[in-house]
């Protein structure tokens, strides 16, 4: 048997073990909670008061309160806080946000209830003691579960602390949801096998075990030690045959279903039940209003700021274009915008003078998409740098700073590349192009021109400030690592 592009690396850990990984990772958080809230505690405690008998005074029922009492029910409450918002759910460790958000709204409800029950209770708290502690140990919890997703993350990479899956669908869902899941280990879902509606039901498919059909998926789950089947879009798997299956799952396992809409963000999901039936609410994308105001805010600030602080850093650049070629320091082209507005992009010059009469020859039977050579005989010893990190797109803060571009969009496109855009590609034009965005951050130019329009569409129809924050920093790892940048 072949290997298979689908199939992660094996786990050396027995299947049995691996099923008790997020119970594992859940007890290893709550031990890591523990630990920094009581520290988070115990130093503001002795920082704010020392070791001297400071106590909070109630003056209506001349009553005391030691402080130290009250630092222990502060992170006793706190703790509780964390258990009660559910911050340690199996099914949200490791991916998404709503793991971060459970600890910030931890920390949020102790802080309020502090407060509230000092002011009923007419108890002198400090307020420096109180309004410093919990939103550090906060920070910190935050900063905590970020450690051990990437440790989880890491572990994920090569086979381990995954969810164990049964595909079922028809061949061509069941394909294209393995290898989307493939190309993504973090989520932590691992396909052992795959049952099809339409198909075999022995042998293997894309180097996948086929374990039957939809009568064999309860079998197979115990067989294959999987804890989860993922019931694909197919014509012949009705929602009676799902229902069906549900029922004879043993409570251990999980059953998820994919609709049959892709690429839209879980903030524009809402799911809601109405007369039995699982109603998917999916928000209309846009950009308009109070959104992208803020982003365009954003951008003049951090483009105004960017170049001040860089001015030096250009000056030396320039410098360096001037010495090592003939021409110019900066590179003008025409892209197309926002609605498919054209403007003039700025960049530092890495090729050299004559690199547009010579790209002719180098595009000859090319394919559709961004032009980019990984060994380009045009540029400069200069360019070389420059691209590597990414150095030459630096003056392209001026068309961010003029509104032709942003911050954090699509990579705006030569207007021939739009002359060959079909319908679905054109709705890249519905944004302003970005200095850096999904496409980049997830491969930069190693991926292939269908993967970086669907990250390209997906940010359209996705689009959130938080999304635009997590783009920058992940850019400012991958111009670090200068991973596919040429």
């Amino acid at each position: 048997m072949t290997a298979s592009p689908i199939t992660l690396r094996a786990s050396a850990t027995r299947a049995a073990t691996a099923r008790r990984w997020s119970q594992r990772l859940a007890l290893q958080l709550a031990a890591t909670d523990t630990a920094i809230v009581a520290a988070t505690v115990l130093i503001g405690h002795l920082a704010l008061f020392g070791t001297a008998q400071r106590v909070a005074t109630n003056a209506e029922y001349a009553a005391v309160l030691p402080y130290p009492a009250i630092s222990v029910g502060l992170a006793v409450l706190w703790l509780v806080a964390l258990a009660v918002v559910d911050s340690r759910d199996e099914d949200e460790i490791g991916t998404g946000t709503t793991e971060y958000r459970r600890v910030i709204r931890a920390g949020v409800a102790t802080l309020v209830i502090t407060i509230v029950v000092g002011f009923f209770l007419g108890v002198d708290l400090s307020r420096l003691w109180a309004g410093a502690v919990v939103p550090v140990g906060t920070a910190l919890l935050v900063v905590g579960r970020s450690v051990w997703r990437r440790r989880l993350m890491a572990r994920r990479a090569a086979g381990l602390d995954s969810h164990r899956v049964v595909l079922l669908g028809s061949t061509e869902t069941v394909v294209r949801t393995a290898l989307d899941l493939a190309r993504q280990p973090g989520h932590g879902y691992r396909v052992v096998g795959v049952a099809l509606t339409d198909g075999a039901t022995e042998g293997t498919i894309a180097g996948l075990r086929i374990v039957g059909d939809v009568d064999d998926v309860p079998d197979a789950l115990r067989a294959l030690d999987a804890d989860t089947v993922i019931a694909t879009s197919s014509d012949h798997l009705s929602a009676e045959r799902i229902r069906d299956l549900a029922w004879h799952l043993d409570p251990r396992h999980h059953l998820v279903v994919v609709p049959s809409i892709t690429d839209v963000g879980g903030s524009r999901i809402h799911l809601r039940p109405v007369a039995g039936l699982p109603l998917i609410h999916v928000e209309t994308p846009h950009q308009a209003g109070i959104g992208r105001t803020m982003k365009r805010l954003f951008d003049v600030v951090a483009s105004c700021v960017g170049l001040v602080l860089l001015a030096p850093v250009l000056a030396v650049i320039a410098l360096l274009i001037s010495r090592d070629s003939e021409g110019g320091v900066f590179y003008r082209q025409e892209r197309i915008g926002r609605d498919g507005e054209p403007f003039s992009i700025l960049k530092f010059r890495s090729m050299s003078a004559d690199a547009d009469l010579r790209r002719a020859d180098l595009t000859t039977d090319l394919g559709k998409g961004l032009f980019k050579m990984a060994d380009d005989p045009r540029i400069t010893r200069v360019g070389k740098v420059l691209r590597r990190y990414s150095l030459d797109e630096l003056p392209q803060l001026v068309n961010v700073l003029r509104g032709e571009m942003s911050l954090v969009g699509p990579r705006p496109a030569l207007p021939s590349e739009v002359s060959e855009y079909d319908r679905r590609e054109l709705r890249r034009l519905a944004v302003t192009p970005g200095l850096s965005g999904l496409w980049q951050v997830s491969g930069r130019s190693d991926l292939e021109w269908a993967d970086g329009i669907r990250l390209d569409l997906y940010y359209v129809e996705n689009w959130s400030m938080t999304q635009d924050l997590q783009i920058l920093w992940r850019t400012a790892k991958a111009v670090t690592s200068s991973s596919g940048a040429y």
